[in-house]
């Protein structure tokens, strides 16, 4: 068996992709609260919001206000999704200094995410990735689908891996592979990773995994087996995406944390406060904690 990386990095996406698809929308003042709570437990990715329309992801209003008065703190990355120029316009006049760009696997998922075919879409990224990386901006890509489409279906870990190049190619420096409806297992996961890092090095590949189907902990395992060191994660399992019709939240950040603490892998996060922040934000969002490791440390079981 592959033996296990010495240490991991965790992408959150908790304030990002964990609140674009919630019930209750926080102001941009308990957006900064969670943002804050996060640094304090250890993460240094975080994903803190999106300049996309807001009629479309009304949950992500304000993310202009909110990167303006951001307590940006040092070795702490705040990426932002950026969909296209005018996304670009405005993370640049909102002072980011790392944005992520997306596309899909899936035509029919691109056309009901983006408007557009997955050609289109890529042709849309590059002139983004270009000005980016003019103004002197970090990219990172997302793709979407990777696993499995809600419209159409299985999809080709060929394309996966074409498509995961084209970003590269732009200048992104690493791309998650999101399997954005959580019906992949670790048997596929372990095939597409090995199909794209043919094309893309394993290092510049990160998991992005949801858990409807109770499989992202075990799919974040076998993408480590596959050499992947980079995972993204939600603080209390929140998110789900409104364009994939039954997809539900992200793997929970405190179980990566708990998983990978379990091993012996550095992650530089705080368990114990991590737990915390998944307790606070859940009331703040009117509902139960969603992760199981946070479930477990509210009923005192022991670790």
């Amino acid at each position: 068996m592959a033996a296990l990386p010495a240490a991991v990095r965790i992408v959150e996406v908790g304030p990002r992709d964990g609140l674009q698809n919630e019930a209750v929308a926080l102001n941009v003042e308990r957006r900064l609260a969670l943002i804050g709570r996060l640094s304090d437990a250890g993460l240094r990715d975080i994903e803190a919001g999106a300049f996309v329309s807001p009629r479309r992801v009304p949950n992500m209003a304000g993310s202009g206000e909110l990167m303006q008065q951001l307590d940006r703190r040092p070795g702490v990355s705040y990426p932002c999704l950026v969909p296209n120029e005018t996304g670009l316009d405005a993370a640049l006049e909102a002072g980011c200094t790392d944005i992520a760009i997306f596309a899909a696997v899936s035509e029919t998922f691109s056309q009901r995410n983006t408007g557009c075919s997955i050609h289109e879409s890529m042709d849309r990224l590059a002139r983004v990735a270009v000005r980016a990386h003019d103004a002197g901006l970090r990219v990172r890509g997302y793709l979407s689908c990777v696993l499995g489409c809600p419209y159409e279906g299985a999809v080709s870990d060929e394309a996966v891996a074409t498509l995961s190049a084209e970003l590269i190619a732009m200048g992104c420096h690493e791309v998650s592979l999101g399997d954005t409806t959580g019906v992949g297992s670790p048997f596929r996961v372990r095939a597409l990773i090995d199909c794209v890092a043919r094309r893309v090095p394993a290092e510049r590949l990160a998991g992005h995994f949801h858990d409807t189907w109770g499989m992202a902990a075990a799919n974040v395992h076998a993408a480590t087996l596959s050499g992947v060191t980079v995972f993204d994660a939600s603080v209390g399992g929140l998110g789900g995406c409104p364009f994939a019709p039954g997809a539900t939240g992200n793997v929970a950040t405190e179980d990566l944390v708990y998983l990978f603490d379990d091993a012996g892998v550095y992650t530089g996060v705080d368990l114990r406060k991590l737990v915390d922040v998944a307790n606070w934000i859940s009331a703040q969002l009117e509902r139960p904690v969603a992760s199981r490791v946070a479930r477990a440390f509210n009923s005192g079981r022991p670790t």
